[in-house]
C-alpha cells in the first residue's frame, strides 16, 4: 500500500518561531509560565500607573499623592515609636537622678546638723559649768553666761552667720524690724535691741527686733 502524502511544507514552516514584534524585550516568562518584568521598582508613580491603567492625569495625581501620604504615615509612625522609646529612657534616667539628688541632699543635711551640734557642744559644757558655779556663788553667774554668749556668737560666725541690729547701728528695714519709735537726737538709729538679728551674706536669717530713734 502507498501512504497518502500531505501537503508540501514551505520554507517558512521550517523556520523556528520568532518573538512577536510587540513583546517587550525586558520581560521574561517565569517558572509558572507568567510574563513578568525582569526588574522590580519601588516607584510609587509607576505602581499607581500599573494598578490603575487608563486613569486620567488628575485622578492619577490624587492616587500618587495618597500613596505618598501613606508612605509618610509609615515613616511618622516609626519616628513616633522611636521617640516614645527615647522618652521612656529619659524618664527612667530622670527618676534615677531625682532619687540620687534626694539622697545627696539628705546626706548633706545630716552632715550639716552633725557639724552644728558638734560646734555647740563646747558651748553647752561652758553653760553647764557657769550654772554650777552660779549655784554656789550667784555673782559668778553673769560673767559665766557672758562668756557662753560670746562663744555662741563665735560658733555662729564660723557657720557663716553675721549678727545685725546692735545699738548705735543705722536702722535698715532689710535687716531690722522696728517695734517702737522714740524721740532722739538722730533719725533712724537703733537705740535698743529686743532681739539680735542674723544674716548670711545677702540672705536674712532672722530680723533684729529693735527700737528706733526719730528727731522731733
Amino acid at each position: 500500500m502507498f501512504r497518502k502524502r500531505g501537503p508540501k511544507m514551505t520554507d517558512d514552516q521550517h523556520k523556528p518561531a520568532t518573538p512577536d514584534a510587540d513583546v517587550t524585550p525586558d520581560r521574561t516568562v517565569n517558572e509558572d509560565g507568567l510574563d513578568v518584568p525582569e526588574t522590580e521598582t519601588d516607584n510609587m508613580a509607576e505602581d499607581a500607573d500599573t494598578v490603575f491603567p487608563g486613569m486620567d492625569e488628575n485622578m492619577l495625581g490624587q492616587v500618587q499623592e495618597m500613596m505618598a501620604k501613606l508612605e509618610r504615615a509609615d515613616e511618622l509612625e516609626k519616628e513616633n515609636s522611636d521617640l516614645k522609646g527615647r522618652l521612656a529612657r529619659l524618664a527612667a534616667d530622670f527618676d534615677s537622678y531625682r532619687r540620687r539628688t534626694q539622697e545627696d541632699v539628705a546626706a548633706a543635711q545630716g552632715q550639716g546638723v552633725s557639724k552644728a551640734a558638734e560646734a555647740l557642744m563646747p558651748v553647752y559644757d561652758d553653760m553647764d559649768r557657769a550654772v554650777t558655779m552660779g549655784a554656789a556663788d550667784p555673782a559668778k553667774l553673769i560673767p559665766g553666761m557672758q562668756a557662753v554668749q560670746g562663744k555662741i556668737l563665735g560658733v555662729f560666725s564660723g557657720l557663716g552667720l553675721e549678727a545685725t541690729g546692735r545699738e548705735g547701728e543705722a536702722f535698715d528695714p532689710q535687716w531690722h524690724e522696728a517695734l517702737q519709735v522714740v524721740p532722739g537726737e538722730q533719725d533712724d538709729v537703733i537705740v535698743q535691741v529686743y532681739q539680735l538679728g542674723f544674716r548670711m551674706g545677702d540672705r536674712l536669717v532672722r530680723p533684729a527686733r529693735v527700737v528706733v530713734s526719730r528727731k522731733d
